[in-house]
């Protein structure tokens, strides 16, 4: 895929006519979602050019199939091709699949699959997803949080509440040669990498599928958990959330932390034991904890989350939000021309992938 596939498609929908395609015949495709939890819908996501996009392209279903209509619209399904869906897709079971034997492929304008995919890869059905598009906002937002940090930001915005304390406010150590431990080089992890170079930090990075050979030609250095907590002035979490990784963040990690240090969480709060950051926050005012996720989402009305002075809140925002959800649209509509073309993919999930990924 290629940007100027992605601006053709974004601008007027235009570039490619139907008659490139597969001998001039549409294939059938649906819209499928409900609302997703932040309140996103097919409209949000895609907008108006891009839905008339996909409707040039392929002969669409008139109606949206949602989980109220889906079993009705079932029936009138039979030689669907391909699903179009964002954030609120359906997870469909075995038999609702049985219903469309002709489906080939499933385009998603989100992030995570974990919730629906299987059933699909079982089947053989082709599914993409648009997470290298969501991790671009999430690891800029993050460079933001990183280079704040290092300059003492948060805990010096808080103590700057009168000109009493103006000169005597903390100030952190700066953005130059500063030890910065990511937890995680999947998609997010390897762009904030790329996005943290130009400044000039040391870069440490735990995870067990991360080659020693993939850490030097990230130019970072491989280390173990602990050592990421003993050595980062700023540890961020990228870890997906599974088995493996959920509470594996506790409180014997966050009380080795340095002085002063922030901890940075934009990957998935089921990965930290929530009570035990709660409890060493407690102890240790120095720390600084920038939560854009919690478990739950949001925190209980009681939590101490709430009230404890060093701890940032924000809701959820460091994925795409705004102007940002036209990437992950463009994303999949261009995978679309790729598919209809019989090119290789770049997006596609195996189920393989679903063992490590978000």
């Amino acid at each position: 895929m290629t940007d100027t596939l992605v601006r053709s498609i974004s601008d007027d929908g235009k570039s490619a006519s139907v008659a490139d395609f597969d001998g001039g015949r549409r294939v059938k495709a649906a819209l499928f979602g409900d609302t997703g939890p932040g309140g996103e819908t097919l409209d949000s996501i895609y907008g108006i050019k891009r839905l008339a996009t996909l409707r040039q392209l392929t002969d669409m279903y008139p109606s949206v199939v949602t989980s109220r209509n889906l079993d009705a619209c079932l029936a009138s399904l039979t030689d669907l091709e391909v699903i179009f869906s964002t954030w609120g897709m359906l997870p469909l079971t075995d038999s609702q699949l049985e219903r469309l034997p002709y489906l080939r492929a499933v385009f998603y304008a989100a992030g995570s699959v974990q919730r629906f995919a299987r059933p699909f890869l079982r089947r053989g059905i082709t599914l993409v997803n648009a997470a290298s598009a969501n991790a671009v906002p999430v690891a800029e937002f993050t460079l933001g949080q990183i280079l704040l940090a290092n300059k003492g930001y948060f805990r010096n915005s808080l103590e700057c509440s009168g000109p009493g304390q103006y000169h005597t406010a903390f100030r952190g150590l700066g953005n130059y040669g500063t030890t910065i431990a990511l937890l995680g080089a999947g998609q997010i992890g390897r762009l904030l990498i790329e996005l943290l170079q130009p400044f000039h930090l040391t870069i440490l990075v735990f995870d067990p599928f991360l080659s020693q050979q993939d850490a030097l030609i990230l130019g970072v250095e491989k280390v173990t958990l602990q050592e990421a907590f003993l050595r980062g002035q700023i540890v961020s979490n990228h870890l997906a959330d599974n088995a493996a990784t959920r509470n594996m963040l506790n409180g014997n990690l966050f009380e080795m932390m340095m002085p002063n240090a922030t901890f940075i969480n934009t990957g998935r709060g089921a990965t930290l034991v929530e009570e035990d950051l709660i409890s060493v926050l407690r102890k240790r005012p120095d720390l600084t904890v920038l939560l854009d996720v919690t478990e739950p989402e949001p925190p209980a009305p009681d939590s101490p989350l709430w009230t404890l002075p060093n701890v940032r809140l924000s809701s959820h925002i460091a994925g795409s939000i705004g102007n940002e959800v036209k990437r992950v649209a463009d994303v999949v509509i261009a995978e679309f021309h790729e598919w209809l073309l019989g090119r290789p993919l770049r997006n596609a999930v195996t189920e393989v992938m679903l063992q490590t990924m978000a």
